[in-house]
């Protein structure tokens, strides 16, 4: 299935069913009024949604309408708990490398994450308000995964019974801001604005066989003012999401709605490109001792979109967004 929200006024927006051509839709409210709903209660509900997205297939679903992205909110406009990992061990070693810091400890075998902010996710055509370019812009392209109820202390298998959805990412940064608030240690709090997601989240056999062991075997096309900075493949996640949700329920349960993010999608082979700037930046700087390429600026767009190996449209829709300058904050640079 693919899931939608469609802006209706109410914070948690409207539960919509996608066609597999992404052409079509129709409204899924009488099953479930929103996704978190019907999250809440998956296993009553999902026979219904799946019954729906059958007729919505077939042709014989009633009140179908086209589908309009630019309706769309996030598919969780809000969610009881959003984790981002770095279960992409090259992105994080690039980091180093390039900045001269200590390697995290343990960093290869325990996967880290950071809790964010879950309160007000962005829709993937959402102009994206910063208050000034000088707190180093940008964009960090990953994938996610939703989950039911988890029980705490799972285990990795358990865990992979829990996942429900699969989520594409833009997990907005603020690079100066991120630089201090690293060595408060007490983690993001400034440096992370609102998360944005692609239209869709899909159940994992809407992807086939690019779900396997937990990860997503995608590339993640990335643009900047049409230009392409990589299209990394999800493949290469050291942890995958299961080792990802074990770790976050270890001492605690999490609730249905939670979603965990992969980290930056990032891959060994240079040829791939990269999912952020800072890492485009961080290879500059290890291989011409300089960092060029800028963080964004005000009327940047950015786009991704997550595609097949056979050069197919991934299910979960395209993120375009601009970057803007946030209202009443029109001072100086």
């Amino acid at each position: 299935m693919r899931l939608a929200t469609y802006r209706n006024g109410s914070p948690d927006g409207g539960l919509v069913i996608v066609s597999r051509d992404q052409a079509r839709a129709c409204n899924a409210s009488a099953i479930a009024p929103d996704l978190l709903t019907a999250l809440r209660n998956w296993q009553q509900v999902e026979p219904a949604l799946r019954r729906l997205a059958e007729s919505l297939e077939d042709g014989s679903a009633a009140d179908v309408m086209a589908f309009d992205p630019t309706r769309c909110l996030a598919p969780l406009p809000r969610a009881p708990q959003w984790l981002d990992g770095s279960a992409f061990l090259n992105h994080g070693r690039l980091m180093d490398v390039a900045f001269n810091k200590p390697p995290i400890p343990d960093f290869d075998t325990i996967p880290v994450m950071y809790q964010g902010a879950s309160d007000d996710f962005l829709g993937p055509q959402a102009d994206v308000p910063f208050v000034t370019e000088a707190d180093g812009i940008d964009f960090e392209g990953e994938f996610g995964v939703i989950v039911d109820d988890v029980p705490m202390a799972v285990s990795p298998e358990q865990a992979a019974q829990r996942i429900r959805l699969l989520v594409q990412i833009n997990d907005w940064s603020l690079r100066a801001v991120g630089a201090r608030e690293v060595r408060t240690g007490f983690g993001f709090l400034q440096a992370k604005p609102s998360t944005s997601f692609a239209p869709m989240a899909v159940t994992p056999d809407e992807v086939g066989d690019a779900w396997r062991d937990g990860r997503l075997d995608m590339a993640l096309h990335v643009h900047r003012n049409g230009e392409r900075i990589g299209a990394a493949s999800g493949r290469e996640m050291a942890f995958s999401f299961p080792q990802l949700i074990a770790q976050a329920a270890r001492t605690r349960r999490l609730t249905a709605g939670t979603i965990h993010g992969s980290g930056t999608v990032s891959n060994a082979d240079r040829a791939a490109g990269s999912s952020c700037l800072a890492e485009v930046r961080a290879i500059e700087m290890i291989e011409r001792g300089e960092a060029r390429t800028p963080f964004l600026r005000f009327g940047d767009e950015v786009t991704m979109q997550a595609c097949f190996a056979d050069g197919r449209g991934g299910p979960f829709g395209r993120i375009a967004q601009r970057v803007v300058r946030a209202a009443g904050t029109d001072r100086p640079e």
